[in-house]
């Protein structure tokens, strides 16, 4: 699978354009990254992001997040395609995150138990889902309201930590090698074609 591919599904999947997109495209890099950037490759930091991307992706009949390293690719992805104002927001996230686990559950996010840590991840979800809603809609009012001005530009608006989360883990999942050959089907490209490949009902999507 491709960096576009994989891009465009995580889009389907999250019902909106990637956080980074047009980074992750053009081969990232975009601004010298912010200095706390570099706290992601802590060991504890990197098994923390492991832990929260396998809550979102866990071990099914195939190996979960945490089996493709996804905390290490969060770090590489923030550091290299994001913007400082997103780098800021992911790095806070990460402890905002934390704090909302002791708020619901008395406990930090690591001491939390399986079905506590996925209680807390659904309700995070749902809060990126109703805050990204509402930041898509100021953002087509303030643009409606300056339309036809020729100097107009966007006013920057934050994204949620949670979204941005879940985009790299189902980024760094689907474009790694055990995404890709167990969660996913894969043959490698190129080789031979097939125009008409027989479907079972609940075979595994195409990787290629």
């Amino acid at each position: 699978m491709n960096r576009r591919d994989a891009i465009g599904r995580v889009a389907i999947l999250m019902g909106g354009a990637v956080i980074g997109a047009e980074f992750f495209l053009s081969g990232c890099k975009p601004k010298a990254p912010a200095a706390a950037v570099a706290d992601l490759f802590t060991p504890d930091n990197v098994a923390y992001l492991n832990e929260v991307a396998d809550t979102i992706l866990p071990t099914t009949s195939s190996p979960g997040a945490k089996d493709a390293k996804v905390g290490e690719f969060m770090g590489v992805m923030v550091r290299d395609c994001y913007t400082p104002a997103d780098q800021k927001t992911f790095i806070e996230g990460m402890s905002k995150l934390n704090d909302a686990a002791k708020k619901k559950f008395n406990n930090g996010f690591m001491d939390l138990t399986p079905q506590q840590r996925t209680d807390l991840l659904i309700a995070l979800d749902k809060e990126q889902k109703e805050f990204t809603e509402k930041r898509s809609k100021d953002l087509a009012a303030d643009m409606l309201k300056h339309k036809g001005e020729a100097n107009y530009k966007a006013p920057e608006m934050p994204n949620h930590y949670f979204r941005m989360i879940k985009e790299l883990t189902l980024l760094g999942y689907f474009t790694s090698e055990i995404g890709a050959t167990k969660a996913l089907r894969y043959i490698a490209v190129p080789g031979h074609y097939d125009g008409c490949v027989p479907y079972k009902k609940g075979d595994k999507a195409w990787a290629t």
